[in-house]
């Protein structure tokens, strides 16, 4: 049985100190690991290409040196001046083996309320990322708001992904409204492992994540669960056992009526 760890971090403007953080955690990492900016403009103003990023290059130190394979959120650098909202796989040799665009984008405006667009500084991804094979699973990727929509998760596991991602930083309303009713929904439409590793607490003074990184098994229960408060790193372990999810699978087919309704 392997067993997958899920980091949650505060990160701000400083990816140094970002990196820092990073460096106490294992394996599964939040969305936007490297920097979250108070602006779109400082957001584009950071970003760096892999080649350049202290703090991606320092990662895939860690990942050689520790024998360790780590998914992260990171920015890249969009032909168009603005930024992707990527997440990669880092190898146990410190390679970058596979990469996923964020299809969907978090625009909220809300007349007296919070406003957030983060297509105002990010370019949306266009396609799915078939699921990889990796020392824990077969593995399908990802991020924060694309959690939303079920179609992702169903054609990750129509390619029979065992274990799909959601690396995050919800804000502290949808949080507490949905944050964990979705991502054990995902596990159990899927019958599939859920990690979501989280951002928490003020990345500066006009944001603040909600935390709560967790992982989800096929059946739908939270196995390892990380709280909102925010001091340091932190860190949760689970098993991730195949048999059980076989076991889910087998006993709970979910037959599609494709001749009815689309195939996703």
């Amino acid at each position: 049985m392997a067993i997958a760890a899920v980091g949650q971090l505060c990160s701000t403007a400083s990816m140094a100190g970002n990196l820092a953080q990073c460096r106490m955690l294992a394996l599964f990492l939040p969305e936007a690991a490297d920097y979250i900016g108070s602006s779109p403009a400082e957001t584009i103003s950071l970003v760096r290409s892999v080649q350049d990023s202290e703090f991606v290059l320092g990662l895939q130190k860690e990942a050689q040196e520790a024998n360790l394979h780590i998914n992260v959120g990171i920015h890249e650098p969009a032909p168009n001046g603005k930024v992707k909202n990527t997440l990669i796989w880092i190898d146990d040799k410190g390679v970058i083996t596979q990469r996923y665009q964020k299809i969907h984008l978090f625009d909220v405006d809300i007349k007296g309320g919070p406003v957030l667009k983060e297509s105002s500084s990010v370019e949306k991804g266009m396609e799915i990322l078939p699921p990889f094979d990796s020392p824990i699973g077969r593995v399908g990727l990802s991020i924060c708001f694309d959690l939303r929509f079920p179609e992702i998760a169903l054609a990750l596991k129509r390619q029979n992904a065992q274990i799909i991602t959601y690396p995050s930083a919800f804000t502290v309303p949808t949080g507490m409204a949905h944050w964990e009713t979705l991502l054990r929904a995902r596990a159990i439409e899927t019958q599939s492992y859920v990690i979501a590793a989280a951002q928490a607490g003020p990345h500066n003074e006009k944001r603040r994540s909600y935390g709560h990184s967790m992982i989800v098994n096929p059946w739908g229960e939270v196995v390892a669960k990380l709280g909102d408060e925010y001091e340091e790193p932190q860190i949760a372990y689970a098993e991730i056992d195949l048999a059980l999810l076989e076991k889910v699978r087998r006993e709970m087919p979910l037959l599609r009526r494709t001749d009815v309704y689309p195939e996703v």
